[in-house]
């Protein structure tokens, strides 16, 4: 039998592994912001809330996790943490990090502990000035996971040919180019051609 807190925490799961928090997963869902809310999940009267079953298939939809998917977690509950490459933006443009794929590659480098991450050749980008800015600030930590895939409206980081790190959200992508809005309305949007793009892989979660 199912327990109300492993159900609770498979949603918190769920939108950690998509980058979200639960308030963040709510409002992709097209719910209200609070519904995930921890103080929503018992009620005044102490008696326990169990979300419904049409709220789980909206964030399920949102986030496109199958139904399988998230059984899983919920009968494994959180997997514990563990520890995933550290790479400055510095490093990650100045080659010899990655392979051909945007996998990280060879050792030596920092290392941080991340929960419930699938992806083993996931790794975290630590950001460098302000070009991020408003959403990503000089120092903060974002996941990278080269074997997510992209959709558009998703924030990533693309490495170009030249060696050029960029954190962007991706507008558009056709057979040729890929269009990236900046994060930051200070810095030009960009088009890339494909020929120009060492590889474009999706951010999964930021420590802001």
């Amino acid at each position: 039998m199912l327990s109300h807190d492993q159900i609770w925490s498979a949603i918190d799961t769920l939108a950690q592994r998509y980058g979200l928090t639960p308030s963040g997963l709510a409002r992709k869902a097209g719910l209200d912001a609070t519904t995930f809310n921890r103080s929503k999940r018992v009620g005044t009267d102490g008696r326990e809330r169990w979300p419904s079953t049409e709220s789980i298939a909206k964030i399920l939809s949102a986030t496109g996790a199958s139904f399988d998917e998230f059984m899983n977690v919920v009968r494994r509950g959180a997997p514990p943490a563990h520890t995933i490459p550290l790479i400055g933006f510095a490093q990650a443009g100045s080659g010899g990090f990655f392979d051909d794929g945007g996998f990280p590659v060879g050792s030596g480098w920092d290392e941080v502990a991340f929960p419930g991450l699938q992806d083993e050749k996931a790794y975290a980008l630590e950001i460098a000035g302000d070009s991020m800015l408003p959403l990503y600030r000089d120092g903060d930590t974002i996941i990278v996971s080269p074997g997510a895939a992209i959709r558009r409206g998703d924030r990533v980081v693309v490495k170009t040919v030249e060696g050029e790190v960029l954190a962007k959200q991706l507008r558009r992508q056709t057979a040729k180019t890929v269009e990236l809005a900046s994060l930051n309305p200070e810095h030009a949007d960009r088009v890339l051609a494909l020929s120009e793009i060492a590889f474009m892989a999706r951010v999964i979660w930021a420590s802001q």
